[in-house]
């Protein structure tokens, strides 16, 4: 359990610089640009290291991650039809297109589908601190983007219906590949029986 809440920690504390923008431009003085970038990718990398390492040792500890409630049956077809929105808005946070203009902050909406979708439909501890802590993490960070005028990774680019279609196109691969293949392989849950 440790090494999870070890990694979610280092994980947030990395990724709540960038929404105390006084505190990132004071690192940056003191490191310069490319070091912090480098520093910020080094412990995003380890964080998300030990959040999978810890997360799979503790759903393979059965009375080490107790089972805080069980889910009913229909919360896994909820999440799974969650999931087709948030990941064509994953894609979206990376293509300048109409859906990324009108959403404002698609990666942070991804994240929050994906987080409740999840904890819908898993009850137990590792569950409810990953995607409790995910969830929790990317409402505030929507309300600070939103506060902070922040514009993502894409800046003010905009694009049409050809990006648009390419957003989706690209969100539905992704979809068919996480449900067909990817899940079971990163996760040892497969989502078709």
């Amino acid at each position: 359990m440790w090494m999870l809440i070890g990694g979610l920690v280092l994980f947030f504390a990395a990724h709540l610089i960038p929404t105390l923008p006084e505190l990132r431009t004071r690192l940056i003085g003191m490191t310069g640009s490319r070091p912090y970038s480098g520093l910020f990718a080094l412990a995003s990398l380890v964080a998300l290291v030990l959040v999978v390492w810890g997360y799979g040792h503790m759903q393979g500890l059965g009375r080490g991650n107790p089972q805080l409630w069980v889910p009913p049956p229909w919360t896994r077809h909820v999440t799974m039809l969650l999931m087709v929105p948030a990941l064509i808005l994953l894609v979206a946070a990376y293509v300048p297109s109409r859906i990324r203009t009108a959403v404002r902050h698609p990666m942070l909406t991804a994240v929050m589908l994906w987080a409740f979708g999840h904890l819908l439909a898993n009850g137990d501890l590792a569950s409810v601190l990953l995607f409790g802590s995910f969830l929790a993490y990317a409402v505030y960070d929507m309300g600070s983007a939103t506060q902070r005028a922040a514009l993502g990774p894409l800046g003010t680019a905009q694009g049409g219906a050809v990006q648009d279609v390419a957003a989706i196109a690209g969100g539905l691969a992704l979809y068919a590949l996480l449900l067909f293949w990817g899940h079971q392989k990163l996760t040892g849950v497969p989502l078709l029986s």
